[in-house]
């Protein structure tokens, strides 16, 4: 199917009246137009006809100089009985105001394309009254046409008159308007739906008190889309600062955070994940608030040091949720020194942060999705910990997180931390793994 086809019967935008105001402007043929905006030649004709406005010289007070009898006029005295000349050489008489026979003059080049002055070389010297197509112009002049096409009764009053004398009569029996539909289905020529609308709108003798049914019901509520607020918390932080950022420094570290939950109420882990070695971390908190996450990384902070933390965490991409809002507080230690800087994800784009929700699945490996993590505490985490990032990826080429962690990232980190390697065959991933 050509692009010719896609666009038939579709109704001009605004960017097709810019291309046609700019194709006007540029002296473009008719066919070159319609090509640009991918409509047949007619259509912009039509178009141009009817959304182009008339605007007259604005030098029309000096004398006849817009009047289309200029050139062959004799008239004198119009401005009082006693004056002998002519009245187009008078510079005191405004014609348009005080001659019965005065025509605004209108050049003949306007009823054939481009049927406007848009670029026309003697709009500058020309009197004649002018025409122009103006994109913004033309757009306003076609939603109040929408408007106003859907105002009121689509129907004659002779029709309304008809359907009336035979509705109203058998509503005030107490037929339901099915009922009478199904047998004067011929006579009505409307479909149900459209009686409806006429009742709604009072335009029969009968009305909705007099159907059977309809009072009985509330109107339905119309369902609206939710409103979208941007918080001022994502201002400078969205995802697409966060590429771009990332463009402009392309070889900082990105850490992804989220947060793992197990019952509703209960303990919640806050996770980390770097992404130049998939390395994750794990911290257990007593639920799942701002104020946990926030204690988490001033805790961090203040075992890795400002340093360390700082070269460790530069940048973490998290997502919407309510545990992460205010990032102030996660960027700022308690002094005000910049520590890291926070990005969110789009909302419901959780993709966008890949590679800490994939290695999630290693915890349900050990603590299945819908287990409380209430029993545990940080040590168990880190052991649990332990064993996931000593767990070799085809996607390392068949490395452990923790030896690239021990390549890319600072080893006194993974030693404040507690971090071990565990040998490939002690390895365990499975709930027992807190029974040994």
């Amino acid at each position: 199917m050509s692009n010719e086809d896609l666009c038939k019967g579709k109704h001009l935008k605004i960017e097709d009246r810019l291309i046609i105001e700019y194709g006007l402007d540029e002296n473009y043929t008719l066919k070159e137009i319609a090509e640009r905006v991918k409509k047949d030649p007619t259509t912009i004709s039509k178009e141009i006809k009817r959304n182009r406005f008339l605007k007259s010289s604005k030098r029309k007070e000096n004398n006849l100089q817009s009047c289309k009898h200029r050139k062959s006029c004799t008239k004198t005295n119009l401005c009082n009985s006693s004056c002998g000349n002519q009245c187009k050489k008078c510079r005191f008489i405004n014609c348009y105001r005080t001659c019965n026979e005065y025509l605004i003059k209108k050049c003949t080049k306007l009823n054939r394309y481009p049927y406007v002055c848009n670029s026309c070389s003697t709009v500058t010297t020309c009197t004649d009254e002018k025409s122009y197509y103006k994109a913004k112009v033309a757009d306003t002049k076609y939603k109040e046409l929408l408007v106003t096409s859907r105002e009121g009764l689509n129907i004659t009053s002779n029709e309304l008159k008809k359907i009336d004398e035979l509705i109203s009569p058998l509503i005030l029996k107490g037929q339901s308007i099915s009922h009478i539909f199904t047998h004067h289905k011929d006579e009505l020529n409307c479909c149900e739906r459209t009686l409806y609308y006429y009742f709604d709108k009072n335009a029969f003798a009968a009305r909705n008190i007099d159907l059977p049914r309809k009072v009985k019901y509330k109107p339905r509520k119309k369902s609206t889309l939710p409103v979208i607020k941007e918080s001022t918390d994502r201002v400078g932080r969205t995802f697409n600062d966060f590429v771009k950022f990332i463009e402009d420094n392309p070889s900082i570290p990105i850490i992804e955070m989220d947060t793992v939950h197990g019952t509703r109420s209960g303990k919640v882990l806050l996770t980390f994940m770097f992404r130049n070695c998939s390395l994750m971390l794990a911290f257990i908190i007593d639920n799942c608030s701002q104020t946990a996450v926030k204690d988490t990384l001033d805790k961090l902070y203040e075992v890795l040091g400002h340093e360390v933390f700082k070269r460790s965490f530069p940048v973490i991409l998290t997502d919407n949720g309510s545990e992460f809002k205010n990032p102030e507080t996660l960027e700022l230690d308690t002094e005000g020194n910049q520590r890291t800087k926070i990005f969110y994800c789009n909302p419901m784009a959780s993709y966008q942060k890949p590679h800490v929700e994939k290695n999630h699945e290693y915890i349900r490996y050990i603590i299945p999705k819908g287990k409380s993590f209430d029993d545990r505490n940080q040590e168990d985490i880190t052991l649990m910990m332990n064993h996931i990032n000593s767990t070799a990826r085809a996607s390392l080429n068949g490395n452990t997180p923790f030896k690239l962690a021990q390549m890319l990232l600072d080893v006194s980190m993974l030693d404040k931390l507690s971090l071990k390697h565990i040998h490939a065959d002690e390895v365990h991933l499975k709930p027992a793994l807190f029974n040994k």
